[in-house]
C-alpha cells in the first residue's frame, strides 16, 4: 500500500494533468457532518466490504480517516481484494486540517 501524506494530496488534486482519485472517506457519517475533503465519497469503515464493488479498480483510491489507522486498514482491505492503486491518507483529515485547510474543522 501507497502512503501519501496532507499537502502531496493537496498537489494531486491541484494538477490538472493527472486525474483525481477516488478520495473515500471511511469514517462514520457523524465525523463527515463535522468536516470533510471535498469531493470525497463517505462509505463507512463497516460498509467497505459490501460496496467496495462500487468503485472502479482501475482508478486511484486516496483512502480517508480522520488520523489514519481506520484508513490504513481499509486500503489493505481493498489491496487483498486485488484494487492495486491504493493509498492511505497519513494523518486523515487532521493532517489535511493542519497542513492544508487550517479552516477545516477538526475534532
Amino acid at each position: 500500500m501507497k502512503q501519501v501524506l496532507a499537502h502531496q494530496l493537496a498537489d494531486w488534486l491541484a494538477d490538472t494533468n493527472r486525474p483525481n482519485p477516488i478520495l473515500l472517506d471511511v469514517r462514520e457519517p457523524w465525523e463527515i457532518e463535522l468536516c470533510q475533503i471535498a469531493g470525497s465519497q463517505c462509505i463507512p469503515m463497516h460498509l467497505v466490504p459490501m460496496q467496495c464493488e462500487d468503485l472502479d479498480p482501475e482508478q486511484e483510491i486516496v483512502v480517508i480517516c480522520h488520523h489514519g489507522g481506520r484508513s490504513m486498514q481499509v486500503a489493505m482491505f481493498l489491496e487483498r481484494k486485488g484494487y492495486t492503486n491504493v493509498f492511505n491518507l497519513m494523518g486523515g483529515v487532521d493532517a489535511w486540517a493542519g497542513e492544508v485547510d487550517p479552516t477545516m474543522r477538526r475534532y
